[in-house]
């Protein structure tokens, strides 16, 4: 089978040990799991299963029809926490669920409560007929997430009982769809990602055959929203809706790594490129535009209209990783990265069971998070996506193990007959020196590929888009067995080839001052403004620490910042710290302008402490 020329080191085989991601990842498992599991209870999203299969009678509830894809993906979600954290109620529960799933299925496969209990309020969607409205109705969007739930339930628990519900539904749609069949596009993009998943799961050709054919279903004569305005591989530009627009990225990285078709690699290239010298916010967030939840246009990046939704961003990282994979890069990383601190994380709340459907860069009180939306698409996503995170920090090719990721962890790689156990020891992302302890279990030769971010080498993204204000004097320091290594870089890596023995050690050392960035000029909502980052961590001021306000605060070029760890502040968060001006704009009274403490928080944290002001973006003169 071809595939990927790199592979992931699957999540099961990492083990994080650190108290950033350890800590969300439970609190995912913990809180976030059970939260969304009652809120499909409650908002009858798990009914409309029990009605669409005749186990009672009643009135399919919801504002939308893929209501049904936030089941699968908190399936999904507690599937990969099964792998990790062995629950016989929650196996149970799952089980229970998926008898409720089987019961709505029909006779020959087809499976979307909305159309099956005949939900008259929401036929504007899906027409009085199968297939009818496709652009609207999210009928194969709602499979490809039942696909993506089923393989992941399958992995973790060897049964069958929801995977054969998917693969009942993907033979079914593959005699409706195809060349000489029903030809008509996916409004809303997964099915792509789902059916290669589920190829790879049963190793059935014609579930890759039908996911490539959904791609090339697309344009010319569609519309940019649904990026059906062209044929996929003749895109070069991102356009429309921003988690669709990612969602067709990834499953066009899919189809390219297993068919070895080059022109579908040829458009994304190109398309990434597009986004990460026009289109993505210092955040790593994308689609700005609220109207069609959409890309805008090549440095249209405003920060308090920002719409950057949480899915957006899930889908961001899907894309580079899989970029990644098919180029061994790390300038993907870097990307994926930057939105996995900043505008992903940000979708939810440190407590687990609120957030953000969108995020801006820029409030004025106005924004506070949620427990639920009607719309909860989110909320659902992240629930998946949290427990994957460790499947992001290690890959390999060959006799290459690469560290993309650096995270308090150990990882299990089998390379042919040989296993080799890495651990990293770090305090990243608050500090950037990490260790590095290989353990073969032969000795053996083999090569270390060590990521040196963009970050440490005066780049904050792979483009002219954003820059520092200045250059770290500092460089990276890479040591082997206590022992300075000469390095070059390559595709951001340092390839460390040598006869490794158990108990080897890497030291990185990334310097980690306070930077400034810069937006390019043309970006004209952050003219004569500043943005903090500290290694892969961007920073806001937030009403809380700066004296009720944040949107008044002057940080000037020469203004002295420092940073200081509080354990018992935002689950543990480094601050940046200084002295600012302040302006003061009572009405009939005379601006003032006065000095004042400020300080900084990353990001991701913000809105956890109520609603109040909040910028990213700081202006540096009065």
């Amino acid at each position: 089978m071809k595939d990927y020329p790199i592979q992931p080191v699957s999540f099961t085989d990492v083990k994080i040990t650190d108290g950033f991601w350890a800590h969300k990842i439970e609190t995912n498992r913990k809180v976030t799991i059970p939260h969304i599991f009652k809120k499909c209870e409650e908002t009858g999203r798990i009914d409309n299963f029990i009605i669409a299969g005749g186990l009672m009678k009643g009135e399919h509830r919801g504002e939308h029809p893929f209501d049904d894809t936030d089941l699968y993906k908190v399936i999904e979600g507690a599937a990969y926490s099964l792998r990790t954290h062995p629950d016989s109620n929650l196996d149970k529960y799952l089980d229970e669920l998926i008898n409720k799933i089987a019961a709505a299925q029909e006779s020959d496969g087809y499976l979307y409560t909305a159309r099956t209990n005949n939900a008259k309020h929401l036929i504007k969607w899906f027409g009085k007929q199968r297939w009818e409205k496709l652009d609207a109705s999210h009928e194969l969007y709602n499979m490809g997430h039942l696909y993506e739930a089923a393989v992941a339930h399958y992995q973790a628990t060897g049964k069958r009982n929801l995977l054969d519900v998917a693969i009942k539904n993907a033979d079914f749609l593959d005699t409706v769809f195809g060349p000489r069949k029903n030809q008509s596009t996916p409004g809303h993009q997964i099915i792509e990602m789902g059916l290669v998943r589920l190829y790879r799961a049963t190793g059935n050709e014609k579930y890759l055959k039908l996911a490539k054919f959904f791609l090339e279903a697309r344009g010319p004569d569609g519309g940019e929203y649904s990026q059906s305005h062209k044929k996929p591989v003749d895109q070069a530009e991102a356009v429309g809706h921003a988690v669709r627009a990612t969602y067709m990225y990834s499953g066009m990285a899919d189809v390219a790594a297993l068919t070895a078709d080059g022109s579908y690699l040829n458009a994304i290239n190109k398309i990434w490129d597009d986004v990460v010298t026009n289109k993505l916010y210092i955040t790593g967030g994308i689609g700005a535009c609220s109207s069609g939840e959409a890309f805008g246009d090549a440095y249209d990046l405003p920060n308090l209209s920002a719409y950057c939704e949480t899915c957006a961003a899930i889908g961001n990282c899907f894309w580079n990783h899989r970029l990644f994979l098919l180029h061994g890069d790390a300038k993907y990383i870097d990307i994926l990265e930057r939105v996995l601190y900043n505008a992903l994380i940000s979708g939810v709340s440190l407590s687990g069971d609120s957030f953000f459907y969108t995020n801006p860069l820029e409030s004025q009180g106005q924004h506070q998070r949620s427990q639920w939306f009607s719309c909860s698409c989110c909320p659902s996503n992240l629930v998946r996506f949290v427990p994957q995170v460790p499947g992001y920090i290690y890959a390999q090719r060959e006799n290459k193990i690469y560290i993309n990721l650096f995270v308090d962890s150990t990882a299990t790689v089998k390379m042919g007959s040989n296993t080799v156990v890495l651990s990293q020891k770090t305090q990243y992302p608050w500090d950037g020196n990490v260790k590095i302890i290989v353990e073969p279990e032969n000795p053996g030769k083999f090569t270390i590929c060590v990521r040196i971010p963009g970050w440490s080498q005066n780049q904050p993204v792979p483009s002219n888009l954003y820059r520092y204000t200045d250059n770290c004097g500092e460089k990276v320091n890479l040591q082997i067995n206590g022992k300075t290594l000469a390095f070059n870089i390559d595709k951001g890596f340092a390839f460390i080839e040598r006869n490794w023995e158990k108990g080897d050690i890497i030291e990185l050392n990334l310097p980690m001052p306070v930077r400034r960035v810069i937006a390019h000029e043309k970006v004209k909502d952050d003219a004569g403004k500043v943005a903090l980052q500290l290694g892969p961590i961007v920073y806001c001021a937030e009403w809380k620490d700066n004296d009720g306000r944040a949107l008044n605060i002057v940080l000037p070029d020469n203004a002295e910042l420092t940073t200081e760890y509080h354990k018992d502040m935002l689950n543990g968060i480094m601050t940046i710290h200084g002295r600012a001006v302040v302006l003061s704009d009572a009405e009939g009274v005379k601006t003032t302008l006065k000095k004042q403490d400020f300080l900084a928080i990353p990001y991701y944290a913000w809105a956890n402490r109520g609603p109040g002001e909040m910028t990213v973006w700081l202006a540096t003169t009065s």
